[in-house]
């Protein structure tokens, strides 16, 4: 498609300009399996939200219908990074948009569990194992770190994730998954109720050691003075 611009005036030529129409953006598959998993957290957070524990007999499904979409989302986060480092299709919008899903996902489901639905009045306690103050480990370690990497990246320096970081969301989704099913079919087992305690204070651990280990690499950005 051609536009014409002309100017005022006898001297001045008449300019044609060519205008082509920009390709439509198109989103890679990596994107698309990421973008579906924030809709299967969404899902998974209205699941969480609707179950009521002291309907428990009546609403088991639910508790089983939220652990198989919260490991569906888990295998597609797997996915997805494999799909974008394979096929070299990592994006900016896919390294924003997977780990705020993740954030979502994995956030979400420690908040949900503090709810009043899950509110055990025989107990006086969270029938989901959790704390408010294991929360608030996870949520402030998330907030740290995503600070530090924001920090380390301004002045030059890579921040990758690294295994410590790796090892603490595998042991927080294997937490979500064992409260999970603690609050479903499996709940009539003590034993499965005695290890929740023990995976979800692992959990907690390991989420403090792994900002101890990424304040350890970004020591050198933060021994750095700011220049004026």
């Amino acid at each position: 498609m051609q536009r014409e611009i002309s100017w005022p005036g006898p001297t001045n030529p008449q300019v044609t300009l060519e205008d082509h129409d920009d390709p439509p953006m198109r989103m890679n598959l990596p994107n698309q399996i990421t973008t579906a998993r924030l809709f299967l957290a969404i899902g998974f957070l209205i699941l969480l939200g609707v179950f009521d524990w002291a309907r428990q007999n009546e609403q088991i499904w639910l508790m089983d219908t939220a652990f198989v979409v919260f490991v569906v989302a888990g295998l597609s986060d797997i996915l997805d990074g494999y799909l974008a480092r394979k096929h070299n299709q990592i994006t900016a919008f896919g390294r924003i948009l997977d780990p705020f899903v993740d954030k979502v996902l994995v956030i979400g489901a420690f908040v949900m569990f503090l709810g009043s639905n899950f509110f055990d009045s025989s107990t006086g306690q969270s029938a989901s194992g959790m704390e408010a103050w294991m929360v608030i480990i996870i949520i402030a370690r998330e907030l740290l770190v995503s600070g530090l990497r924001g920090f380390s990246e301004s002045q030059g320096k890579s921040y990758a994730a690294n295994w410590w970081g790796k090892i603490k969301m595998l042991l927080q989704s294997i937490s979500i998954g064992w409260i999970l099913t603690s609050l479903g079919r499996l709940s009539k087992y003590d034993w499965v109720i005695y290890w929740r305690g023990i995976v979800i204070y692992i959990m907690v651990f390991f989420t403090v050691v792994s900002v101890i280990a990424y304040l350890m690499a970004s020591k050198d950005a933060l021994s750095e003075q700011t220049r004026v």
